[in-house]
This record gives structure tokens, sequence and C-alpha cells, in this order.
């Protein structure tokens, strides 16, 4: 009997149409567009503006866009695991919400959290439901609306965040092609450098860390940058490895946006040109949970079935790993 794997079979994404450049940020901070851009190859990113917009009111768009474009019904839909470290409330789950919102009447749904490595963790967790044959349509959706934990007053930090949203349909396929492994890892002792201080059953919000400016991420560059560079190319370089992958094999490095410098340090330990990596850091910024399924989005047109795509991301907490996709389709 063949193996059944889980495929993505459509991807769908979505990002505010408002743009917060770097030069609109020299008003707001001591800083430069040249000195945001060398450091971390940002120029611009969007932020989800309006009253009672939050992460889900991004995702309805992509989800809706996706069921469109899949020619799926909705109803069919069994599954949403939503990947985001900025929900629209503490609870319910913003997976719940967006059922509600985007009418998926027949779809159970949680949360995932992960910092920047969430949709990588949620499209493995979501793999498994697919392989042991318990579902057959699976959405999977990366969004974070950054500008809601971001302190505008901190160029450590505000340089780097935009607000974005992607969404993947995973189905069941005895070819060759889907999630064909995975390698994930967390270290908790790293959360000291990369954390938002209140608003947890630690810490619950108060006049006091609202005045502290406590409830913004918090983060130590350098040692975020030092962890990130090696683990993150490490991941991905071992999942080669273990596959017996080389570059040639490799059609796309799928990278975390967080910062050029971790990105091309990702493709030189794998060995891969910049011909064959996913950039689109320049306008979107760092989306945290968004910018994996952002890259497939604007890359699908380019994507042939068979493609080895390998996912590599980051995240604060820490969390890390890397993820060896055989693409499903032609566009």
């Amino acid at each position: 009997m063949s193996k059944i794997h889980a495929a993505i079979t459509g991807v769908q994404g979505y990002v505010p149409d408002d743009v917060l450049s770097n030069k609109d940020l020299e008003k707001l901070v001591d800083t430069t567009d040249e000195w945001i851009l060398t450091r971390t190859g940002i120029s611009e990113r969007r932020i989800l503006k309006g009253e009672n917009q939050g992460v889900t009111d991004m995702a309805v768009h992509a989800v809706k866009g996706l069921l469109e474009k899949t020619n799926t019904k909705a109803e069919d839909i069994e599954l949403v695991i939503f990947c985001t470290v900025t929900p629209d409330l503490v609870f319910p789950a913003s997976a719940n919400i967006l059922c509600d919102k985007a009418g998926l009447p027949n779809a159970w749904g949680f949360d995932l959290g992960a910092a920047c490595s969430g949709f990588l963790f949620g499209l493995t967790t979501a793999s498994k439901f697919i392989e042991t044959g318990t579902h057959k349509k699976v959405i999977v959706v990366g969004a974070d609306k950054m500008s809601s934990i971001i302190d505008y007053s901190d160029r450590t930090t505000c340089v780097i965040f935009g607000d974005g949203c992607g969404a993947v349909l995973l189905e069941p396929t005895e070819e060759e092609v889907g999630i064909m492994d995975a390698t994930l890892h967390s270290d908790g002792s790293g959360r000291s450098y990369l954390h938002q201080k209140a608003g947890g059953s630690v810490k619950p919000a108060s006049y006091a860390t609202v005045d502290a400016k406590e409830h913004y991420v918090y983060q130590e560059g350098k040692q975020v940058y030092r962890f990130a560079v090696t683990n993150m190319a490490e991941a991905a370089a071992n999942i080669m490895e273990r596959n017996n992958l080389t570059a040639e094999d490799v059609s796309w490095l799928v990278p975390h946006q967080a910062n050029l410098r971790i990105i091309d340090a990702t493709a030189d330990r794998m060995g891969v040109g910049k011909e064959k990596v996913m950039i689109n850091i320049q306008k979107f910024g760092n989306t945290t949970n968004g910018t994996l399924p952002l890259c497939l989005w604007e890359w699908e047109k380019q994507l042939k079935k068979g493609d080895n795509l390998i996912l590599a991301a980051f995240g604060g907490g820490f969390t890390w790993g890397s993820v060896w996709l055989k693409w499903a389709y032609n566009s």
C-alpha cells in the first residue's frame, strides 16, 4: 500500500494596503533608510490599520481567496491550524474566530504559537492529520499583526516587523510529493533574549506594565542573531544531508524573512545560489508566522510539480526547524 503524503494543493496570501517605509520610520525614531536597509535588507513593511482590525481579518481574505482558487467548498474544510503570536483575543482561539468569519461550518481548529517558526510547526502538525487518514482537507494559516505589539519608539524592533498573512490547503496524495521530512527544535532557555514581558499569567496586565511598555516585543538583537544564523542554517543543511539532497537537487530555499544576512548565511551553508532563494523581506519585513506562506504565494507561478523546496525558520523562545517539501502541482 502506498504511503499517504500531505501535499500543499493551494496557497494564498494577503497583506494590508498601508505601507510603512524606512523614510516614514526616520520621522519616528533615530534611524535612517540606509542604516535599516544595510542591516536588515528591509525597505518597507505593511501595517494593518483601522478600528477593531485583528489578525483574523487578514486571514479571512487569505482563506476565502484560497477556497476560490482551489475550487474548494467551505463546508469541506475539516481542520484549521492558525499559527500566530498576535491572536485576536487570549481566548477563544483565532482559529475558531476565523472559521466563523470565513464560513467554515464543519471545521474544528486551534492556535499554534511557536513564534517565527510557527508556520513550520503548524505545517508539520497538519501533515500528521492527513497522513493518518483522519482528515482530507486542512488549512494552515500563518499570520501576525506585529504592529499591535511593536513599540514605535524602539528603533531596535520597529524597523523589523510588519503585518501579513498566508494560508495553504493540505490534502492527501499517494504520489511522491508533499511534505517529505521535517526537523523541529526548541530551547526555552532562549526566552530571555526574545519575548513579551507582560500580558501572560506570570505578569498580567496592569497600569504598571502598560506604563513600562512591557506589552511590546523585547529583543536582544545580537544574541538572537547569533543563535538564528547558526541554528536556522544547520537545520536546513541537516535535512538535506539526512535525505541525501545536494544543492543541485534543491529547487528553492524558502527562508523565514527575519534578516537578509541570516537568509544569506542559510543559503551559503546549503550551498544554494541566490537565484534559488525566495526573498521578499525588502517589501514586507518580518511578518513572523506570515513570512513562509507569503513567499510560497508570491513564487507560486514559478513552482513546478516535483520541485524540492527547503523551508527554514528561527523564532523566539527559541524555536527553529526545517521542512523538505516536494511541490505538488503546476500553476
